[in-house]
């Protein structure tokens, strides 16, 4: 059995080839996802009906970028050469790779699904800046030489089928410039007629997913990774947003010092002694709401007995949302207290050093304030935004070959960094000031792995163990806490960064950004349940209201125990996707699209309820996006 060659090949056959496997294989990861995303969601006949005529678009769309490319390299020699070994043995090698692309592309595809129920988006972009933990994440989590393999084989294997094919007679007849000047002309319209959010037509989030285009999808993300609020998104004038803001910050113990467009300063006042004791607060990887049976959000599944423990004998928040779905967001919210803006996060933005922070104020209280992260802090620039802001940052660099039980390519085991996280607290203890310690958690994270003989569920074999490991680590960092003479007068405030998944049917599912927040000290916290509907951002000033602390604030959270019944509304969003969350209403704010207003229970509000939720949803979000680009978020000199 040889290669079939034809004698004398057309010009443009190899870019014939190259869009019929590009197609082809597009129909059939879109098939691929398509029963993927059956497991999540019911999709309708006319969800399908317009996912797969859409997604042909998209697929085209992108596939013409490649074409010209292509057709242009193809142009540029003779025709005498077609026929020649060297081109022949070129040009099957190029097929090969080609198909081996493809086929990778595919496989990536259906992997970043799983973990994200999404086409490429701007998640992909950053996992393109950080290779390091994201190939070896997913070498750790997959059998990737295997896998490559299998591409490599499946593609030299279709290419040869492929090359059985008789060769169409239309080919020999298309002539250079005609070419070209069809694919130029295709690629200047899908340049400025087409767009990555054109496809998002249908209700079901899941249709729109698959209507789209993975390639496409990616580029657009990098080219919209960050989006300037007044260009994409409804607006109100300035002083009037200002204003909307400052009317829900208002409350007893705050004093506005202007009434400046965009300045929401104020003097927070406290009567009584502050309360100066030393806090260690938890951020933890990815748990979300349902996993703790104490939030009796769920089926009761026992994963986090040491947590639950800590929520019956400490303050247990049961309505607190978080404001994305990525770490960033979480660090973003619990470190400046600012509503999420669209694109990336102030954590991965260039100057976005000399910020008012939660460790500001502790440091201008005489408290000593470290970020304590268990992997390398160049990944997602936490070294640089929590070193030029009041944090001094400790991280994987610092622990000794001897101090690591176990590690993966996100960091070492949790109780490695929570054994780091003592010696770091015994040292800042010796020093007479009181401590403000952040701690970043990492075990709860693909590929799940952590030391055996911890929990009842094996290493690496899901979700679920992965946060019982994470839970017996907290438990056991308590319990060794105990031992130490700072123990009694520590508060210890342990959250989420964000949900495990904030995938749904719609681009904003509320239940997948329920987190919980507990704040534990037997000495100084009482047992209670505080069921008030509150933000992520809410946290650093409710936490600084707990101490007493007086201070002068820029935070956009409040003290949800400021006011008798605590601002009530919660920010949820992805990174176009603008979610305000109040009076069980859901708003949301999309780039080039009025905003749009869903109950979540009962009846729709009236038309002017409506008005005023969706200006306070502009409002917020309006001013926490210019006050940033302003650069309004530097500490006062």
């Amino acid at each position: 059995m040889t290669l079939s060659f034809p004698k004398t090949p057309a010009r443009f056959q190899f870019l014939f080839w190259m869009t019929t496997a590009f197609l082809a294989l597009s129909l059939i990861s879109r098939l691929g996802l398509t029963l993927m995303a059956l497991g999540s969601t019911r999709l309708s006949l006319l969800d399908l009906l317009y996912a797969y005529p859409v997604g042909l678009l998209y697929d085209l769309a992108s596939f013409s970028y490649i074409a010209l490319p292509v057709a242009l390299w193809l142009s540029l020699f003779p025709q005498r050469w077609l026929s020649s070994p060297l081109w022949r043995g070129a040009g099957l090698l190029m097929r090969i790779i080609s198909l081996a692309a493809m086929l990778v592309l595919c496989a990536s595809e259906w992997v970043f699904w799983e973990e994200f129920e999404s086409r490429f988006n701007f998640i992909a972009v950053d996992y393109l800046v950080y290779t390091h933990e994201v190939i070896g994440n997913i070498r750790e989590s997959y059998p990737l030489a295997s896998w490559l393999s299998l591409c490599a084989l499946a593609a030299a294997l279709l290419t040869w089928l492929s090359l059985r094919l008789p060769q169409p007679a239309w080919l020999g007849a298309l002539r250079r410039l005609p070419v070209l000047g069809a694919l130029s002309l295709l690629v200047i319209l899908v340049s400025a007629g087409l767009n990555g959010q054109m496809k998002n037509q249908r209700d079901n989030r899941y249709a729109n997913e698959l209507a789209g285009s993975g390639l496409y999808s990616l580029f657009f993300s990098f080219r919209h990774n960050e989006l300037d609020y007044k260009q994409f998104y409804v607006s109100l004038p300035t002083q009037t947003a200002t204003e909307l803001v400052r009317a829900q910050l208002a409350t007893p113990d705050a004093h506005f010092e202007d009434n400046a467009p965009l300045d929401v300063r104020r003097q927070i006042r406290h009567s009584g002694a502050e309360k100066r004791l030393n806090v260690v607060l938890i951020s933890v990887e990815s748990l979300s709401g349902e996993y703790m049976d104490s939030l009796g959000l769920g089926t009761p599944r026992g994963l986090t007995p040491h947590l639950d423990q800590l929520a019956n004998e400490g303050m247990l928040f049961t309505q607190l949302y978080a404001t994305g779905n990525r770490t960033v967001r979480g660090l973003e919210a619990l470190s400046l207290s600012v509503p999420p803006s669209p694109g990336q996060s102030i954590v991965r933005r260039p100057n976005n050093g000399g910020l008012f922070s939660l460790a500001s104020v502790f440091n201008a209280k005489g408290y000593h304030s470290r970020y304590l992260y268990g992997g390398y802090g160049t990944f997602d620039n936490m070294n640089a935004f929590f070193g030029g802001n009041g944090y001094e940052v400790i991280d994987r660099l610092t622990l000794s070959n001897d101090q690591i039980t176990q590690e993966n390519i996100w960091g070492v085991a949790d109780e490695d960094l929570f054994a780091m996280t003592l010696r770091n607290l015994d040292r800042m203890q010796q020093s007479g000031a009181p401590f403000f310690a952040h701690v970043m958690t990492t075990s709860n994270h693909r590929p799940y792995t952590y030391p055996e003989n911890r929990i009842d569920i094996p290493s690496g074999s899901g979700r679920e163990g992965a946060v019982k490991y994470s839970d017996w680590a907290i438990g056991d960092f308590i319990r060794q806490a105990r031992q130490h003479a700072w123990f009694k007068d520590t508060l210890f405030v342990i959250v989420a960064d964000h949900c495990a998944s904030s995938a749904g049917k719609t681009d904003l599912p509320v239940e997948r950004y329920h987190i919980p927040l507990i704040i534990w000290s037997p000495e100084h916290v009482p047992a209670q349940k505080v069921d008030r509907l509150m933000s992520q951002i809410d946290i650093a000033p409710t936490l600084l209201g707990m101490l007493n602390f007086s201070y002068e604030s820029q935070f956009m959270g409040v003290d949800v125990f400021a006011t008798p019944t605590g601002p009530q509304r919660a920010f949820i969003a992805t990174y176009q996707g603008l979610g305000y969350l109040k009076d069980e209403q859901l708003t949301v704010l999309m780039p080039q699209k009025a905003p749009e207003t869903r109950p979540l229970k009962g009846k729709p509000l009236s038309a002017a309820a409506v008005k005023q939720l969706q200006d306070e949803a502009v409002a917020w979000y309006q001013v926490a996006s210019e006050r940033f680009s302003n650069g309004l978020m530097r500490l006062q000199p």
